[in-house]
């Protein structure tokens, strides 16, 4: 058994889930994906989500179905492609002077390798037709981009005789975002802020699930996501540091509170410490829940 979860980020807080599946081990995650993708971005909207809307994903969900649900909800898709045959004529036949040299301002992690690499190239095919063997209302023609990076397994010399021919490792994504090319890859890496929730996820509720049954997991599967989307709220209430904080620190700081509860003349009185650091931020939010509803 294992979850899927779709997130909604934003630039000034961390990502909230959209969406959670549990599914069993044997599963593939394209399985019941364009579903799945139409609940995440009618949630998008729901909570809020305005403006240009991406779907950002890894190679599972490369698949015309996923792409069809993002058309019928007016949404961007940038997906993950993976090296299938197709994919790997298309990228050989990218000239050497496409290429584009860029330099990240912070080494970002390999996909493949895990290594964190600060150097790379970028090219774009304008129009690529994908799943061009489906029938012809299923297929797609949008940009195919290509990042690559030098093979670090493979080094530049070996005994006193350099390569004949650099080696590298390709990562193509698919997309209709109508950014520029730099602009664009950019925003595709950026969906890898998933893992962080993830993570979390693995250091809290989700570190072993409960049960060997099904479906308790798959409750307990939405209570954490509804338990992790308050947190979140709470976070973003209490200031503008615990709105970025992941869930070990606001339960620490808001929730894990050491105090004490007197009653005297019928009234109840909460005790705090003393110098306590992050005494607004637990004000900010207790005051902002409590305060009374405003009138209509």
């Amino acid at each position: 058994m294992h979850p899927l979860l779709a997130t909604v980020c934003a630039p000034h807080a961390r990502p909230v889930i959209a969406t959670v599946r549990m599914r069993r081990g044997k599963a593939a995650d394209s399985r019941g994906a364009p579903k799945f993708v139409s609940e995440a971005l009618a949630t998008a909207v729901e909570v809020g989500c305005t403006g240009m809307r991406i779907l950002r994903a890894d190679s599972q969900f490369y698949n015309a179905g996923v792409i069809a649900a993002c058309h019928r909800a007016a949404a961007h898709f940038s997906i993950t492609t993976g090296m299938n045959p197709s994919i790997k004529r298309a990228v050989h036949s990218i000239p050497d002077d496409a290429w584009q040299q860029i330099s990240y301002p912070t080494a970002v992690p390999d996909p493949e390798t895990g290594e964190l690499i600060s150097d790379a190239e970028v090219a774009e095919i304008p129009e690529y037709t994908a799943f061009a063997s489906r029938k012809k209302a299923e297929r797609v023609t949008a940009r195919l981009i290509v990042r690559r990076v030098r093979d670090l397994a493979k080094p530049a010399t070996v005994g006193e005789q350099g390569e004949l021919f650099p080696v590298w490792r390709y990562h193509p994504f698919f997309t209709d975002n109508p950014d520029q090319t730099l602009q664009a890859e950019r925003e595709h890496r950026h969906h890898a802020v998933v893992e962080q929730v993830i993570a979390d996820s693995k250091a809290s509720a989700l570190a072993h699930l409960p049960s060997g049954k099904f479906h308790a997991n798959a409750a307990w599967l939405i209570l954490w996501a509804m338990a992790y989307n308050l947190l979140r709220a709470a976070g973003a209430l209490a200031s503008a540091f615990h709105a970025r904080a992941t869930t070990v620190t606001l339960r620490a700081h808001l929730v894990h509170v050491p105090a004490r509860i007197a009653r005297s003349a019928r009234r109840l009185t909460l005790h705090l410490p003393q110098r306590w650091p992050w005494q607004h931020a637990w004000t900010q939010l207790f005051v902002t829940v409590h305060a009374p509803p405003e009138a209509p």
